[in-house]
């Protein structure tokens, strides 16, 4: 069952709270850092969150911004806060296996534009956080790093591909990790974990190298509190030359609407898509807290089920298309090193001609205006994060769902969140309550493309009406 614990001196800070005790002199850079590897040290034999660990440079980066404070200087809002980078984001000079065995000697000269933004800030890249092979699943399941664990229930998975981010967040490793989400990556664990994770808008944070699937990938943090995730994207947002898809730089602080008043948004509660059986804890815990939104926050709450069509056969198309033909030219000849259900996926690209990608390509447009007029009545869509609870961590699907031969089996039971990748609009996913046995459960919020700042200005609203931070996994004590 879940924990609650009264102090949390004994706990690692989040973000805010890290970067304002450094800036204060409450707290030194090295001291963070070493409670970090402290703490990775003890835990990730279990859990499985790390693959590299930078012990040595992150010690002398964090002596060097002590140093710099004791000066008055200060690299960014981040200074000497350490995180966990996932081992898909380039990082110039340092291993990036991107979850592969055919991967393990890859080291890329240059920084991918989170990352450098990142460091701008002033923050120390600790480790490389865990991820499926190629970020290809939404399980945990890895030949490179070990399965990654639950911190709630070490038996079960975390879900991915974001996996080792979100496990390094909820069991207290480090302040904060980034990830990314091209169908579900970052909010499949975050709900699994019981964390505060956001997809963004397209193209909201710049993404390079190039992906296979770049009109569905995402780039973004992976946060303990709604604040934490808004500074990291304030921080993190605006156009690179690199990436085409690359958004303007937004006009506001979306921390600073955290703490503004609520608007009366109109708040769409949907109990499921595509008429998908949602586990009946999952079920009541989203109801709860949907009526404990509209009962205790000032905004308007109705009752809708959208009479969507599910798009699954344009995310298979699309995903295993661009990422089976992109990995099946460059893998031909390591295909037996592959995981086998990413050696699947590649099989199957091959049945994929040109006008099937180019159907998908057309039925995820008409998909796509189906959500967006959604949000021409309503400002925000909740409903559950995923409609199933976490299972063995040495699966990649739920033992109950019937064996299937596509390349994205892992969709099939994560249908609430993909659907806003084809479609582009904002999605998070935030703690909203526990299940019998003590696991959270996951709320998505979901807001009109480019309405970033709705999504978090709500879910910090949310937060402060049911905060969960007192609530700890077994792993986070």
């Amino acid at each position: 069952m879940r924990q609650q614990h009264e102090t949390t001196e004994d706990l690692m800070p989040d973000i805010l709270t890290a970067a304002n005790q450094i800036r204060q002199g409450k707290r030194s850079s090295v001291s963070l850092v070493a409670l970090c590897l402290q703490r990775i040290k003890t835990h990730n034999p279990t859990l499985n969150a790390f693959g590299d660990v930078f012990a040595e440079d992150a010690l002398r980066e964090a002596e060097a911004c002590d140093r710099e404070a004791a000066a008055g200087k200060w690299r960014g809002p981040l200074h000497g806060v350490p995180f966990g980078i996932k081992d898909l984001f380039s990082t110039a000079g340092l291993r990036t296996t991107k979850g592969s065995l055919t991967s393990l000697e890859n080291v890329p000269d240059s920084d991918a534009p989170i990352i450098a933004r990142l460091k701008g800030a002033g923050a120390i890249l600790l480790g490389k956080t865990a991820t499926t092979e190629f970020g290809w699943t939404g399980s945990s399941y890895s030949r490179v790093f070990g399965h990654g664990r639950n911190p709630w229930n070490t038996s079960l998975t975390s879900g991915g591909s974001s996996s080792g981010s979100a496990i390094s967040v909820a069991a207290h490793l480090v302040p904060g990790a980034l990830g990314s989400d091209g169908g579900g990556s970052v909010r499949i664990p975050g709900a699994f974990c019981g964390i505060f994770a956001l997809k963004a808008s397209l193209g909201r944070i710049p993404t390079w190298p190039w992906s296979a699937t770049e009109m569905l990938s995402h780039a973004g943090p992976l946060t303990r509190t709604v604040r934490d995730s808004a500074l990291l994207f304030d921080l993190l947002s605006g156009p690179d030359s690199r990436d085409h898809q690359a958004l303007p730089e937004k006009n506001e602080s979306w921390l600073a609407r955290c703490d503004l008043p609520l608007p009366r948004f109109r708040v769409a509660s949907a109990a499921t898509l595509f008429n998908t059986p949602v586990d009946p804890a999952i079920a009541i815990a989203v109801e709860q807290a949907v009526e404990r939104i509209a009962q205790q926050l000032p905004v308007e709450v109705i009752s809708l089920q959208p009479d969507w069509e599910s798009p699954f056969a344009a995310f298979n198309t699309l995903w295993t298309g661009g990422r089976g033909v992109a990995y099946g030219s460059a893998l031909h000849d390591q295909l037996d090193r592959l995981d086998p259900g990413f050696a699947t996926l590649i099989a199957r690209s091959g049945e994929i001609d040109l006008a099937d990608y180019l159907s998908a390509q057309k039925q995820r447009a008409a998909f796509a205006a189906q959500v967006h007029a959604l949000f021409d009545r309503v400002d925000l869509l909740v409903m559950p994060t995923l409609p199933v609870q976490p299972f063995a961590a040495d699966r990649h699907t739920p033992p109950e769902q019937p064996e299937g031969d596509s390349g994205v089996e892992w969709a099939r039971w994560t249908p609430f969140t993909w659907p806003f990748n084809l479609s582009g609009n904002p999605a998070a996913t935030i703690p909203c309550g526990f299940t019998p046995e003590g696991l959270p459960v996951g709320l998505q919020v979901v807001g009109r493309r480019y309405a970033e700042g709705d999504v978090l200005q709500f879910c910090a609203a949310l937060e402060a009406l049911m905060p969960w931070a007192q609530h700890l996994p077994p792993q986070a004590l």
